[in-house]
């Protein structure tokens, strides 16, 4: 097994369907840019209420990814 280095950023991703959703938009979303992406862990949840009702979630994820090695 060869050694990896990873990089983290942090998304954050939202949807009016479920956290989940929240969490699977960010990472779809940021797989057009980012490649080897390889773990996430959600560090913050929250979302917004209309007419009493959760309208909305907003999910703060980090995301692992291994930068490709130098040749």
């Amino acid at each position: 097994m060869s050694d990896h280095v990873y990089k983290q950023i942090k998304l954050t991703g939202s949807s009016t369907e479920s956290m989940e959703k929240a969490v699977t938009n960010a990472i779809e979303r940021a797989a057009a840019t980012i490649e080897h992406m390889r773990w996430f862990e959600v560090v913050e949840t929250r979302g917004h209420i209309k007419d009493n009702r959760v309208a909305h979630w907003q999910v703060t994820i980090e995301v692992g990814f291994t930068l490709e090695a130098a040749d």
